[in-house]
Protein backbone atom coordinates (compact mmCIF):
# COMPACT_ATOMS: atom_id res chain seq x y z
CA UNK A 1 0.00 0.00 0.00
CA UNK A 2 1.23 3.42 -0.46
CA UNK A 3 1.66 5.89 2.00
CA UNK A 4 -1.14 8.11 0.85
CA UNK A 5 -3.56 5.18 1.24
CA UNK A 6 -2.50 5.78 5.19
CA UNK A 7 -2.76 9.38 5.67
CA UNK A 8 -6.70 8.97 3.57
CA UNK A 9 -7.52 6.90 6.31
CA UNK A 10 -6.09 9.76 9.03
CA UNK A 11 -7.64 12.38 7.32
CA UNK A 12 -11.25 10.09 7.37
CA UNK A 13 -10.85 9.88 10.67
CA UNK A 14 -9.93 13.98 11.33
CA UNK A 15 -10.21 15.66 7.85
CA UNK A 16 -8.06 18.70 7.33
CA UNK A 17 -10.86 21.20 7.06
CA UNK A 18 -11.48 20.76 11.05
CA UNK A 19 -7.92 22.38 12.03
CA UNK A 20 -7.93 25.65 13.23
CA UNK A 21 -6.93 28.71 10.74
CA UNK A 22 -3.40 28.94 12.88
CA UNK A 23 -2.43 25.39 11.84
CA UNK A 24 -0.28 23.68 9.45
CA UNK A 25 -1.31 19.82 9.81
CA UNK A 26 -1.29 17.49 7.27
CA UNK A 27 1.73 16.31 4.86
CA UNK A 28 4.95 18.17 6.04
CA UNK A 29 7.80 16.17 4.00
CA UNK A 30 7.70 13.55 1.66
CA UNK A 31 6.15 11.89 -1.14
CA UNK A 32 2.84 9.87 -0.63
CA UNK A 33 3.39 7.84 -3.74
CA UNK A 34 5.83 5.89 -1.95
CA UNK A 35 5.15 2.45 -0.93
CA UNK A 36 5.08 2.13 3.00
CA UNK A 37 7.18 0.24 4.63
CA UNK A 38 5.89 0.89 8.51
CA UNK A 39 4.62 3.69 10.42
CA UNK A 40 6.17 5.66 13.99
CA UNK A 41 4.11 7.49 15.71
CA UNK A 42 5.01 10.68 18.11
CA UNK A 43 3.62 13.52 19.88
CA UNK A 44 6.68 15.45 18.40
CA UNK A 45 9.39 14.95 16.10
CA UNK A 46 12.90 14.99 17.12
CA UNK A 47 16.26 14.05 15.69
CA UNK A 48 15.91 11.26 17.57
CA UNK A 49 12.24 9.82 16.58
CA UNK A 50 13.51 10.20 12.57
CA UNK A 51 16.74 7.87 13.72
CA UNK A 52 14.35 5.77 15.58
CA UNK A 53 11.84 5.38 12.25
CA UNK A 54 15.17 4.40 10.29
CA UNK A 55 16.17 1.76 12.77
CA UNK A 56 12.92 0.48 12.49
CA UNK A 57 12.94 0.55 8.50
CA UNK A 58 9.62 3.22 8.70
CA UNK A 59 9.35 5.49 5.93
CA UNK A 60 7.07 6.93 7.56
CA UNK A 61 6.08 9.10 10.48
CA UNK A 62 2.47 10.34 12.08
CA UNK A 63 2.96 13.28 14.85
CA UNK A 64 0.00 15.07 16.63
CA UNK A 65 2.93 18.57 16.62
CA UNK A 66 3.76 20.02 13.48
CA UNK A 67 7.05 19.55 12.77
CA UNK A 68 6.86 22.63 10.04
CA UNK A 69 4.33 25.26 12.11
CA UNK A 70 6.28 27.92 10.93
CA UNK A 71 8.02 28.81 7.53
CA UNK A 72 11.41 27.38 7.29
CA UNK A 73 13.69 30.25 5.39
CA UNK A 74 16.79 28.40 5.20
CA UNK A 75 17.26 24.49 5.34
CA UNK A 76 20.79 24.19 7.16
CA UNK A 77 21.79 22.38 10.75
CA UNK A 78 21.03 25.12 12.75
CA UNK A 79 18.12 24.36 14.52
CA UNK A 80 16.43 20.50 15.35
CA UNK A 81 13.62 22.06 12.60
CA UNK A 82 15.87 22.16 9.95
CA UNK A 83 17.91 19.07 11.25
CA UNK A 84 15.07 16.86 11.26
CA UNK A 85 13.49 18.06 7.82
CA UNK A 86 17.68 17.12 6.33
CA UNK A 87 17.34 14.06 7.95
CA UNK A 88 13.59 13.09 6.36
CA UNK A 89 14.27 13.52 3.12
CA UNK A 90 18.04 12.03 3.51
CA UNK A 91 16.08 8.49 4.33
CA UNK A 92 13.30 9.52 2.34
CA UNK A 93 10.98 9.37 5.31
CA UNK A 94 7.61 11.16 4.67
CA UNK A 95 6.45 13.31 8.00
CA UNK A 96 2.77 13.59 8.73
CA UNK A 97 0.92 15.64 11.43
CA UNK A 98 -2.51 15.64 12.42
CA UNK A 99 -2.80 18.37 14.91
CA UNK A 100 -5.90 20.20 15.77
CA UNK A 101 -8.01 18.61 13.76
CA UNK A 102 -7.39 15.44 15.57
CA UNK A 103 -8.03 17.27 18.65
CA UNK A 104 -10.92 18.34 17.42
CA UNK A 105 -12.70 15.22 15.79
CA UNK A 106 -15.12 13.10 17.35
CA UNK A 107 -12.89 10.23 19.12
CA UNK A 108 -10.17 12.39 18.82
CA UNK A 109 -7.41 13.42 21.64
CA UNK A 110 -9.84 14.82 24.08
CA UNK A 111 -11.94 12.13 24.29
CA UNK A 112 -9.13 9.62 24.71
CA UNK A 113 -7.83 12.02 27.86
CA UNK A 114 -11.98 12.09 28.74
CA UNK A 115 -11.03 7.90 28.22
CA UNK A 116 -7.87 8.00 30.31
CA UNK A 117 -9.51 10.10 33.48
CA UNK A 118 -12.33 7.73 33.75
CA UNK A 119 -15.55 9.80 32.22
CA UNK A 120 -18.59 7.85 30.88
CA UNK A 121 -21.37 10.30 28.75
CA UNK A 122 -18.87 12.11 26.66
CA UNK A 123 -19.91 14.51 24.25
CA UNK A 124 -18.56 17.45 22.57
CA UNK A 125 -19.26 20.93 23.81
CA UNK A 126 -20.12 23.32 21.52
CA UNK A 127 -19.64 21.05 18.45
CA UNK A 128 -20.03 22.92 14.58
CA UNK A 129 -20.77 21.07 12.05
CA UNK A 130 -17.30 21.88 9.18
CA UNK A 131 -18.02 20.34 5.75
CA UNK A 132 -20.62 18.11 7.09
CA UNK A 133 -18.36 16.59 9.87
CA UNK A 134 -19.06 17.55 13.46
CA UNK A 135 -16.51 19.22 15.60
CA UNK A 136 -15.45 20.70 19.01
CA UNK A 137 -12.55 22.11 20.82
CA UNK A 138 -13.77 20.52 24.10
CA UNK A 139 -15.43 17.71 25.52
CA UNK A 140 -17.82 17.11 28.95
CA UNK A 141 -18.28 14.18 30.51
CA UNK A 142 -19.20 12.39 34.09
CA UNK A 143 -17.24 10.79 37.03
CA UNK A 144 -19.46 7.34 37.55
CA UNK A 145 -19.39 8.67 41.54
CA UNK A 146 -18.62 12.11 42.43
CA UNK A 147 -14.88 12.44 44.51
CA UNK A 148 -13.85 15.31 47.03
CA UNK A 149 -11.56 17.62 44.68
CA UNK A 150 -8.55 16.12 46.46
CA UNK A 151 -9.37 12.50 44.62
CA UNK A 152 -9.97 13.99 41.35
CA UNK A 153 -6.62 16.15 41.43
CA UNK A 154 -5.06 12.56 42.18
CA UNK A 155 -7.03 11.00 39.28
CA UNK A 156 -5.84 13.01 37.27
CA UNK A 157 -2.22 13.42 38.13
CA UNK A 158 -2.19 9.29 38.19
CA UNK A 159 -4.47 8.80 34.43
CA UNK A 160 -1.70 11.45 32.87
CA UNK A 161 1.37 10.41 34.58
CA UNK A 162 2.15 14.23 35.62
CA UNK A 163 5.12 15.09 37.89
CA UNK A 164 4.06 18.23 38.72
CA UNK A 165 0.17 19.21 38.15
CA UNK A 166 -0.96 22.86 38.71
CA UNK A 167 -4.34 23.62 40.34
CA UNK A 168 -6.27 26.58 42.08
CA UNK A 169 -7.21 25.60 45.61
CA UNK A 170 -8.81 22.70 46.17
CA UNK A 171 -13.35 22.72 45.36
CA UNK A 172 -15.41 22.67 48.72
CA UNK A 173 -18.45 20.75 46.59
CA UNK A 174 -17.81 17.42 44.87
CA UNK A 175 -16.94 17.07 41.49
CA UNK A 176 -18.12 14.83 38.75
CA UNK A 177 -18.84 16.75 36.12
CA UNK A 178 -15.66 17.71 33.79
CA UNK A 179 -14.48 19.42 30.80
CA UNK A 180 -11.75 18.23 29.11
CA UNK A 181 -9.43 20.21 26.27
CA UNK A 182 -6.32 18.96 25.85
CA UNK A 183 -3.10 21.05 24.76
CA UNK A 184 -3.01 24.82 25.47
CA UNK A 185 -6.66 24.80 25.44
CA UNK A 186 -7.30 27.86 28.49
CA UNK A 187 -9.97 29.68 25.91
CA UNK A 188 -11.82 27.03 26.64
CA UNK A 189 -12.53 27.61 30.41
CA UNK A 190 -14.89 30.26 30.21
CA UNK A 191 -17.14 27.52 28.41
CA UNK A 192 -16.56 24.97 31.04
CA UNK A 193 -17.74 27.44 33.49
CA UNK A 194 -20.79 28.51 31.53
CA UNK A 195 -21.37 24.50 31.39
CA UNK A 196 -21.38 24.68 35.54
CA UNK A 197 -18.47 22.04 35.19
CA UNK A 198 -17.07 21.11 38.64
CA UNK A 199 -13.73 20.53 37.06
CA UNK A 200 -11.82 21.92 33.98
CA UNK A 201 -8.58 19.91 32.45
CA UNK A 202 -6.31 21.28 30.47
CA UNK A 203 -2.56 21.06 29.23
CA UNK A 204 -1.61 24.57 29.83
CA UNK A 205 -2.83 27.88 31.38
CA UNK A 206 -0.92 31.32 31.79
CA UNK A 207 -0.77 32.65 35.83
CA UNK A 208 -3.54 35.20 35.62
CA UNK A 209 -6.27 33.12 34.53
CA UNK A 210 -5.94 31.09 37.45
CA UNK A 211 -7.21 33.95 39.53
CA UNK A 212 -11.03 35.29 39.65
CA UNK A 213 -12.46 31.12 39.75
CA UNK A 214 -11.76 30.24 43.78
CA UNK A 215 -14.83 27.48 44.54
CA UNK A 216 -16.16 28.02 40.80
CA UNK A 217 -14.64 25.24 39.19
CA UNK A 218 -11.55 23.18 40.07
CA UNK A 219 -9.07 23.80 37.43
CA UNK A 220 -6.37 20.75 36.69
CA UNK A 221 -3.64 21.91 34.31
CA UNK A 222 -1.35 18.67 33.60
CA UNK A 223 0.80 20.09 31.46
CA UNK A 224 1.37 19.82 27.45
CA UNK A 225 2.95 16.37 26.41
CA UNK A 226 1.24 15.18 29.65
CA UNK A 227 -2.30 16.30 28.22
CA UNK A 228 -1.74 14.79 24.56
CA UNK A 229 0.65 11.96 25.12
CA UNK A 230 -1.89 9.29 24.26
CA UNK A 231 -2.98 10.70 20.83
CA UNK A 232 0.06 7.65 19.52
CA UNK A 233 -3.03 5.88 20.87
CA UNK A 234 -5.53 6.95 18.27
CA UNK A 235 -3.50 7.02 15.77
CA UNK A 236 -2.17 3.70 15.98
CA UNK A 237 -6.14 2.38 16.40
CA UNK A 238 -7.09 4.10 13.06
CA UNK A 239 -4.13 2.95 11.31
CA UNK A 240 -4.72 -0.91 12.47
CA UNK A 241 -8.35 -1.17 11.64
CA UNK A 242 -7.88 0.01 8.32
CA UNK A 243 -3.98 -2.04 7.62
CA UNK A 244 -3.86 -4.71 10.40
CA UNK A 245 -0.69 -5.88 8.50
CA UNK A 246 1.23 -2.71 8.22
CA UNK A 247 4.28 -2.63 10.38
CA UNK A 248 3.14 -0.04 13.16
CA UNK A 249 5.24 1.71 16.35
CA UNK A 250 4.79 4.10 18.94
CA UNK A 251 8.03 5.84 19.63
CA UNK A 252 10.31 4.94 22.33
CA UNK A 253 11.22 8.03 22.84
CA UNK A 254 9.94 11.19 25.40
CA UNK A 255 9.76 13.80 23.11
CA UNK A 256 8.43 16.57 26.65
CA UNK A 257 10.92 19.51 26.37
CA UNK A 258 10.17 20.48 30.01
CA UNK A 259 11.69 18.78 33.25
CA UNK A 260 10.53 19.19 36.97
CA UNK A 261 13.05 18.71 39.50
Amino acid sequence: MKIKEVIDALEKFAPLPLQETFDNAGLQVGLTEAEVSGALLCLDVTEDVVAEAVALGCNLIVSHHPLLFRPLRRLGDETMVERCVRAAVKNDICLYAAHTNMDKAVDGVNFRIAEKLGLVDVQMIAPQMVDGVKSGLAVMGYLPVEEDSIQFLQRVKQALGCECLMHNEPLERPIQCVVVAGGAAADVLPDAIAQEADAFVTGEMSYHLYFGHEQQIQIAVAGHYESEQYTTEIFRDIIFDAFPELPVFITTHNTNPIKYS
